[in-house]
């Protein structure tokens, strides 16, 4: 006999199988059966009948710069987290910097996870920082149940979270790799960045020369060449150059442990649409032109890159001046995330198995949480975003629930309505409307 508390019920459910009518139940928190539609509910559970609206698995967002404390406000894990609620995510994992503290030691870990605690509207997780001169921390840092570390290998923007030259870098992988830990890289050469040109002003192209496709390509050489000689686990961070996916292709069949990530905005946005002055659009590394779109694109469809994250960096207004060399770097995208992804997506042939596969499934994988997060199967969390596949809406910035409302996606017209967001059985946001914060801080141990 059940003991099922909640059937959600839909036409279209997303599985590990591939979409189907099913009936899917819940029980404490947890899926506990995925069943033919027309299943018969137990007298002790509630329907919720979605009709042809998608069931999919709550999103996985790996890569969230939350900023609290210290800059909380530029954002905060109540906004982030409602914003993430609210454009179908049920999981984010913070990035250790922006923040200050930031996430280099385990007491700055314990401080993150004191502000979040009361905060979170979904569950949320935490990468460690990589600094030259924290290699003695990394271990506790990882039994304290961060995902992984995260370095820059140029500089991060912020003084407080500096790069890692060659030899640091190398210090810092043997010591991951012998707890078998992952590190997770900015790549771009900073010598590189350094000898390109550098004209100030609110010239896009301009902004785009300053940082090349090579210091993109250089950098993720050498991550592999240190990958290769450690046989340590690394991730490609917020890939954007094309030019690298072959030299990753190649790592990977030679048996180099290498994942890639990609965002919405390099998959969504080309350099030939940014105006001059819009420094909503900046980013590092920038938006490519639309024959670079269409390479990342493909290696989407055959498996080179693995995931799509939202790398979500805001930062309050006015630093987003007109002066594409001084403005803040940083695209905010959590809520639109899904919706852009799939609207571009839908175009080029793409499905939502694909769509949940490259943000639900594998960024869940990537951090440990495969067996608990990003499918609709028994035994995972039921966490779920009800989606209106074919609905349209056109994104007003103050509509958002990001602390700051300034977004590269105003005006545009998106597919995909997210009707309802679900987290562990329990309904976090429906139609506008939040219910207070009910997400968990998750470990990588647990």
């Amino acid at each position: 006999m059940s003991d099922a508390e909640l059937v959600l019920r839909s036409r279209r459910v997303i599985t590990p199988e591939g979409t189907r009518a099913a009936s899917v139940e819940v029980a404490d928190g947890t899926i506990t059966a995925v069943l033919p539609y027309d299943a018969p509910v137990p007298e002790s559970a509630r329907l919720e009948d979605l009709g042809d609206h998608v069931l999919l698995p709550g999103l996985v967002d790996t890569h969230v710069h939350v900023n609290d404390p210290g800059r909380t406000e530029w954002e905060g894990f109540w906004t982030a987290t409602r914003a993430a609620a609210a454009g179908g995510i049920t999981t984010l994992v913070d990035m250790p910097l922006n923040s200050l503290p930031p996430t280099t030691t385990v007491p700055h870990l314990r401080i993150k996870q004191q502000v979040a605690a009361d905060k979170a509207h979904i569950d949320v997780g935490f990468w460690g920082g990589a600094l030259p001169d924290n290699v003695k921390e990394l271990r506790p840092l990882h039994e304290a149940g961060v995902f992984g570390f995260k370095a820059f290998l140029s500089p991060s923007g912020v003084d407080e979270f500096p790069h890692l030259e060659q030899g640091p870098l190398a210090r810092t992988m043997a010591e991951i790799a012998a707890f078998d830990g992952l590190l997770i890289v900015h790549a771009e050469d900073p010598h590189l960045l350094a000898s390109a040109p550098q004209q100030p002003g609110p010239k896009y192209a301009d902004f785009l020369a300053s940082r090349p496709r090579g210091a993109e390509d250089s950098a993720i050489a050498q991550l592999i060449r240190e990958a290769k000689a450690l046989d340590a686990r690394v991730h490609v961070l917020h890939l954007s150059s094309s030019d690298a996916l072959p030299m990753i292709a190649e790592a990977r069949a030679d048996g180099v442990r290498i994942t890639v990530e990609t965002c919405p905005h390099y998959l969504t946005l080309t350099a030939e649409e940014v105006p001059d002055g819009a420094s909503e659009f900046k980013c590092c590394p920038p938006i490519r032109e639309a024959a670079n779109q269409d390479l990342l694109w493909q290696a989407l469809a055959d498996g080179t890159i693995d995931c799509v994250v939202t790398d979500h960096s805001p930062s309050t207004a006015d630093l987003k001046t007109d002066d594409f060399a001084t403005a803040w770097g940083g695209i905010s995208g959590l809520q639109l995330s899904l919706a852009a992804v799939w609207t571009q997506a839908r175009r080029r042939g793409h499905g939502l198995e694909d769509v949940v596969r490259w943000m639900s499934a594998r960024t869940s994988a990537l951090v440990g949480l495969g067996g608990r997060k990003g499918a609709i199967a028994v035994g995972r969390d039921a966490d779920f975003a009800v989606l209106a596949p074919d609905e349209t809406f056109t994104v007003d910035p103050v509509a958002l629930q990001h602390r700051n409302r300034v977004t590269a996606y105003a005006g545009r017209t998106l597919h995909g309505v997210v009707k309802s967001t679900w987290l562990r059985g329990q309904r976090i946001v429906a139609d506008g409307e939040f219910t207070e914060p009910k997400g968990r801080l998750l470990t990588r141990a647990h």
